[in-house]
């Protein structure tokens, strides 16, 4: 997830209440100023006695030259590096995004802050805006909380329906409405994931619930940002997931409650050509029920109730391999 700092130094309490309800994840304040930040609601503090100290875990380093990149690129790799641009070129901090991570840099405006988020695809990991203007700090921490990452997706092909008999599965119910198109991706294991569709479709026998996505059995993977899995059993309140539509953008949620039911289950096998060994078999425990879909590649909601054999949806595949949540090159078969 990619992070906004707003400079509150020297200190100015319209500055960090902007800061505040605008979403930034942290307030540079000066020393001894922390107190006064945390008054004015829950938001961390970069200071020397911050929750975030400045000079321990952010260091703010000028870049005028190829020795002061190389400097930053041996800092500790725990630390973040906040980089000052005197001529604010581009190349080196595209150097830079390629050396390490925990990589931050000074903005003044929405237009550099989307620029560095997005540079070399993978982007700074943040961006620490100067301004004391209420409305460019908005404008920016909309831009940095907005940017969208591309998932490549595929067209799979369902080979089978397997009804199965009772299971735990889990509702994700997030903070967020979501839009006919949207849901998120899931799979039996860590190399590939259907993409499940959100509960927008209109139907007789339950109402609409756009918040939420009707996701799978208890042990499924959920894709979660930053290309790690959580098992849907460990989601939890507040913890953060991504929503997918049929063009494969993204964007960040909130769990605000998970339901863990006992339902009967069912079992969707589909295959896809992954590009390099051929057809990909893979599949999803779900919910037999009706109101549980798939989403097709017009982005169309298909009912499991109704798929059979043949029947065309929509996939995410991946390397396979994960500790804790997080990819990993190991030699693994997941089946």
């Amino acid at each position: 997830m990619k992070s906004i700092w707003v400079n509150a130094d020297p200190w100015s309490r319209d500055v960090v209440t902007a800061a505040l309800e605008s979403g930034a994840d942290a307030v540079v304040v000066p020393e001894g100023y922390s107190d006064r930040a945390h008054a004015l609601g829950r938001i961390k503090t970069v200071a020397p006695d911050g929750d975030i100290k400045l000079g321990e875990d952010a260091v703010f380093v000028e870049v005028n030259s190829k020795a002061d990149e190389q400097r930053v690129a041996k800092m500790p790799p725990e630390q973040v590096a906040v980089l000052r641009m005197r001529d604010w070129k581009v190349i080196p901090i595209e150097n830079l995004i390629a050396e390490r991570d925990n990589l931050f840099v000074e903005v003044s405006d929405a237009k550099e802050a989307k620029l560095m988020i997005e540079t070399l695809e993978k982007g700074v990991d943040g961006v620490l805006l100067r301004s004391s203007n209420v409305s460019v700090i908005k404008q920016a921490v909309a831009a940095v909380k907005s940017i969208s990452r591309e998932l490549p997706l595929v067209t799979a092909t369902v080979t089978d329906v397997e009804q199965l008999g009772m299971g735990d599965r889990v509702c994700v119910d997030t903070c967020s409405r979501m839009q006919p198109g949207e849901g998120m991706l899931l799979g039996n294991t860590s190399d590939a994931f259907l993409l499940v569709h959100s509960e927008t479709i209109e139907s007789p026998y339950v109402a609409t619930r756009p918040f939420r996505v009707n996701a799978g059995a208890l042990h499924a993977y959920l894709l979660v940002p930053d290309g790690k899995t959580k098992y849907l059993s460990d989601l939890r309140i507040g913890d953060t997931v991504m929503v997918v539509n049929s063009k494969g953008e993204t964007h960040e949620v909130y769990v605000g409650r998970c339901k863990v039911e006992r339902r009967p289950l069912l079992l969707i096998r589909a295959e896809a050509d992954d590009g390099e060994s051929g057809k990909r078999r893979f599949g999803l425990v779900m919910q037999n029920a009706e109101t549980v879909r798939l989403t097709q590649p017009n982005g169309k909601a298909l009912s499991v109730a109704e798929a059979k054999p043949g029947d065309e949806i929509l996939a995410h595949l991946t390397e396979g391999g994960r500790h804790f949540g997080i990819k990993v090159k190991e030699t693994l078969t997941e089946r």
